[in-house]
């Protein structure tokens, strides 16, 4: 399926769309992609509040930009990578069965699933600014990153898709 049929389908079941991913096989190609396309959609969520940013404060757009693009892009896939071994870690003691691609496809996959909610946020943020609107759109894409992850280490550690 696209991935955005996909992304679409975890809003109804990500559990079910995690299965289908699992089923498909070990992709550690798929899984880098979905990580990188990921932080491209967070970098490009920040870049509306940067801009706000920028011009309130009178700072230079470009280097807020170099800055967030580093970060999103260079730094984030590694410390990912580490929080889903951590997840699989901390799962594997409490009597998890999957393996670390299952973990880390399933927080992969959260955060692409999630990265509507997250570009809403940042047109909120460079829209609106801090507020009640930030806050609801924030926590709105919180809960669905959760729920997300959640349901995809539930597969991937619980139930027996390999």
């Amino acid at each position: 399926m696209a991935v955005s049929t996909d992304i679409l389908a975890s809003y109804r079941g990500p559990g079910a769309v995690i299965r289908r991913l699992l089923s498909a096989g070990r992709r550690e190609d798929r899984a880098l992609a979905m990580l990188m396309g990921a932080c491209v959609l967070f970098f490009v969520s920040r870049l509306p509040a940067l801009a706000r940013q920028s011009h309130l404060q009178d700072e230079p757009l470009d280097q807020l930009m170099a800055g967030a693009l580093f970060g999103w892009i260079f730094v984030a896939p590694l410390f990912f990578y580490a929080l889903a071994g951590l997840s699989h870690i901390v799962l594997k003691a409490l009597g998890g069965k999957g393996d670390w691609y299952g973990a880390r496809l399933a927080l992969f996959w959260a955060l692409l699933a999630s990265s509507p909610l997250l570009l809403l946020n940042g047109l909120v943020a460079g829209f609106i600014g801090a507020g009640i609107e930030l806050t609801i759109v924030g926590a709105a894409w919180f809960a669905a990153f959760t729920w997300f992850w959640i349901s995809g280490l539930k597969v991937a550690e619980y139930e027996a898709v390999r």
